[in-house]
């Protein structure tokens, strides 16, 4: 199971913080978890504090240095990235982002729907103390070597909450 219940507050506490860095993470996760294949391929997803990193290794390099980071959180500027981008592509990189502010019932409900996705393998999921923070995270490898991660950030608000999703793919 996948659904690591983490007894630490989160850092990052509000959607509008949030940075995207590529390829200069030093952060450690929290929790993490690998989707990999046969050739090698892996995309390594990591929860940081109510953010999160992942790591993806080209074919035959699932050991080896990764071929891309990608960290969205709210140290991201700090380590040279930008405010959280709606999209970017860098060469066989792409990235999508949207923040949605949601009522209590509609917040609840996606971390419990979180929560339940989260006993696949190809799921990560931190859920952090109070009320439905949690973050989460899924991949994808297709059998061209595309892959493709989700990642979805829960931050409590007292009218309901903001809800993070990114979706990135990096096509060889």
């Amino acid at each position: 199971m996948t659904l690591r219940r983490l007894e630490i507050e989160p850092r990052d506490v509000a959607a509008s913080a949030l940075g995207l860095v590529l390829g200069n993470s030093t952060a450690t996760p929290l929790v993490e978890t690998t989707v990999a294949d046969r050739a090698g391929r892996a995309v390594v997803l990591g929860v940081l504090g109510a953010s999160h990193v992942v790591r993806v290794h080209g074919e035959g390099g699932g050991s080896g240095a990764p071929v891309l980071v990608e960290e969205v959180s709210c140290d991201a500027l700090a380590r040279g990235g930008e405010p959280l981008p709606r999209t970017k592509a860098a060469g066989a990189y792409r990235f999508t982002s949207q923040i949605r502010s949601v009522e209590p019932d509609a917040f609840a409900e996606t971390a419990a729907e979180l929560r339940a996705r989260a006993t696949d393998d190809a799921w990560v999921c931190g859920a952090f103390p109070g009320d439905d923070a949690l973050t989460a995270l899924t991949a994808t490898i297709a059998a061209d070597g595309e892959l493709r991660w989700q990642t979805w950030h829960l931050y409590p608000q007292p009218t309901g909450g903001d809800i993070v999703t990114t979706h990135s793919r990096w096509a060889p």
